[in-house]
């Protein structure tokens, strides 16, 4: 016969197995009398597990969610990371993947109805569009999630790539995970535009009390909206550009920059554009064989015509005639 701490763990990994059981079925898998098992239940009762119990013929007993997390005794952070983590084993193998399933079958059992509701907060709000590690707070992750899916206006100090702090006010999308960076995707109440904020950028975010109705996201789902603007928002220089070329005419220069080609009418394309410096622009215009007409930013047309300014000297330069006297040819001295 098992020990009574043996019995207990076993007793816990049925319950978890499996919610409800007759108190017959129970008594016969741990082999122990009916009055052994309810000595039992009542141990697990005083560890801080929720154990119902039912009378008569059919009666038995069920796990319930409890007011906490029982021992483990996990923090509610910890709680949600695990959850998360076993709902996406990246890389894993099928048999690890399965096993992590079972997991998180067991966990959720167990998780008070507060706990349940924030974790689908996070899961219906966070885009893992790739897995990989990263230094943002689960925290933070948690409270922006739960905007997303409350549908809270949100207000935050951030730090642009200037490092240059700003106030933002915001009604959050989605929290998006993308390699090693976490970003919250929202429409920006000041701008009237939609915006990515990295989250290691964003400082003290508060809810402002108002809610708003949800919009509707361009480029067509988050995934989409998000390969666009990170091939943009990284840099320090953002260009709307108008070609007088169809895209397919554009393709061998798009490799060049970052930036996404949309069609204007017949034979034009608008391309957003970003880098790091206006002179990598110039050179990637200069070096299209198509018109093209700068939207924005203004600083980018000045720096065009600097550049036009400069080549056009060196061009004027170099097709001057040359006014140096010929070298004068001498003899060889005779031996």
């Amino acid at each position: 016969m098992l020990s009574a701490t043996a019995r207990l763990i076993r007793l816990l990994s049925l319950f978890q197995a499996q919610r409800s059981w007759t108190g017959a079925d129970l008594a016969a898998r741990l082999e122990i009398t009916e009055r052994t098992l309810r000595r039992d239940v009542d141990r697990l009762r005083s560890l801080g597990y929720t154990v119902d119990s039912t009378s008569g013929v059919a009666g038995g007993y069920r796990l319930g969610a409890g007011t906490a997390m029982p021992p483990l005794l996990l923090e509610d952070e910890e709680a949600i990371a695990v959850a998360l983590g076993l709902g996406n084993p990246a890389g894993a193998s099928a048999d690890i993947g399965n096993a992590s399933m079972r997991a998180l079958a067991k966990l959720e059992q167990l998780m008070p109805p507060r706990l349940r509701r924030r974790l689908d907060s996070v899961r219906a709000s966070v885009v893992p569009v790739m897995q990989d590690k990263s230094p943002v707070r689960l925290k933070a992750v948690s409270l922006l999630a739960e905007a997303c899916t409350e549908r809270l206006e949100l207000r935050f100090g951030y730090r642009d790539h200037h490092d240059a702090p700003t106030e933002r006010t915001v009604q959050p999308h989605r929290v998006v995970q993308t390699g090693t960076r976490w970003y919250l995707l929202a429409w920006d109440v000041a701008r009237e535009d939609w915006r990515t904020f990295r989250l290691d950028r964003i400082v003290e975010p508060v809810p402002t009390g108002e809610r708003f109705t949800p919009r509707r996201l361009p480029h067509g789902d988050v995934a989409a909206y998000m390969e666009h603007a990170l091939k943009v928002s990284p840099y320090l220089h953002h260009a709307q550009i108008v070609v007088h070329a169809p895209i397919k005419a554009l393709e061998p220069y798009l490799a060049w920059v970052g930036g996404t080609p949309h069609a204007v009418g017949e034979g034009s394309t608008r391309i957003a554009t970003a880098a790091n410096s206006l002179d990598a622009l110039a050179v990637w215009l200069g070096c299209m064989p198509h018109d093209f007409e700068v939207e924005s930013p203004p600083e980018l047309v000045a720096h065009l015509s600097l550049v036009a300014g400069r080549l056009g000297k060196a061009a004027s330069r170099a097709s001057r005639p040359s006014h140096r006297p010929p070298k004068a040819v001498g003899r060889l001295p005779r031996i």
